[in-house]
């Protein structure tokens, strides 16, 4: 009889660990709606990219707001414990797996941290130094620039203050997507309200808008390069002084082989040159400038919300590529 490999998905928000658990009733320890609908979205698209993989015994963490379908019913569903975190929850569970695939936040060092809960031979995706980098705005901005890749400028006390009469970005160092993300008129707004977060202790950065179409990159990383999968076009809003909001993802709206493309598929190994590690799934968020050419905002470092349908999309099982990523020449579509 074959042994098949157990391969555990633990999505963070579906799987319970985002909850609220100060919350007096479980019942009402909730998270918000459009984060569970996304979180949930990646979660299915990945369980049943690995159900398609005769080799493996599939088991997801599902809470009882989040059940999977019954179309994923070739999964073993475990439900956490009331109130049980993200880390209990792994730790109790990670050593009857032999591969542990991890869909959470960089926000608080959850994602870092979860790593090392797991550890380095269950894990599925980044290493933990690429994982610490990319949690921080403001490091990835210099180890970007560092490398000739374009970023927004930035401003932080002690520095010389920039002219006015641009907009500027204050948001969570270590914040995921749009999240507490607020557009200011001024630098001096923009100003207070990063000195009156600094104040209350939250890892805060500022940096200017950039004005351009919002994208973001599917990339295929693993071992020092990366392959372009595709280009998505970010549904954004905003107006200066209030928050960004985030409306979805467009996926494929940009042909790779087009001039854009092209470009693009250039900066992805910029990328993974300069970010070590980069292993896996991992989402680069940017703007295109009509004038520049491409600004990188930020790395995700983990499955983003441009996984779901790529894989029938692109007529390939990417979930099985990545986990064959470290025997490549298990896997036709190998990362070059």
């Amino acid at each position: 009889m074959t042994v098949k490999e157990r391969v555990l998905v633990y999505e963070c928000i579906s799987g319970g660990g985002l909850s609220a658990r100060d919350a007096g009733d479980a019942s009402l320890a909730l998270p918000c709606t459009g984060l569970l609908a996304q979180g949930t979205a990646m979660r299915d698209a990945l369980v049943a990219d690995l159900l398609d993989l005769e080799q493996l015994s599939v088991s997801c963490a599902a809470a009882w707001y989040a059940p999977l379908p019954a179309t994923l019913a070739g999964a073993q569903s475990l439900r956490a414990d009331a109130y049980e975190s993200a880390t209990d929850f792994l730790a109790l569970r990670v050593h009857g797996y032999d591969r542990v695939w991890v869909i959470a936040p960089e926000s608080d060092g959850l994602l870092a941290s979860l790593v090392a809960t797991v550890g380095h031979t269950r894990w599925v995706g980044c290493s933990p130094p690429a994982i610490r980098l990319a949690a921080s705005k403001s490091a990835t901005r210099s180890r970007l620039a560092a490398y000739g890749i374009s970023v927004p400028a930035s401003w932080r006390p002690g520095e010389t203050e920039p002219p006015d009469g641009s907009l500027w970005i204050v948001k969570p160092d270590d914040g995921a997507g749009c999240e507490a993300t607020r557009l200011h008129a001024d630098f001096a707004q923009a100003r207070e309200d990063l000195l009156g977060r600094i104040a209350q202790g939250l890892a805060t950065t500022l940096e200017s808008w950039v004005d351009g179409i919002p994208l973001s990159l599917s990339l295929l990383c693993a071992d020092g390069r990366a392959e372009l999968l595709s280009i998505n076009r970010q549904r954004v809003t905003g107006r200066p002084g209030a928050l960004l909001v985030y409306h979805g993802v467009d996926v494929g709206t940009v042909e790779l082989g087009s001039v854009e493309g092209r470009r693009l598929a250039r900066l992805a190994q910029e990328i993974a040159a300069a970010v070590p590690g980069l292993a896996g799934y991992v989402g680069v968020d940017l703007i295109w400038c009509q004038s520049g050419g491409p600004v990188v905002v930020e790395i995700n470092p983990r499955l983003t919300c441009a996984y779901v349908g790529l894989s029938a999309a692109l007529g390939r099982n990417l979930a099985g590529e990545i986990l064959n990523a470290r025997h490549p020449e298990a896997t036709p579509h190998a990362v070059h």
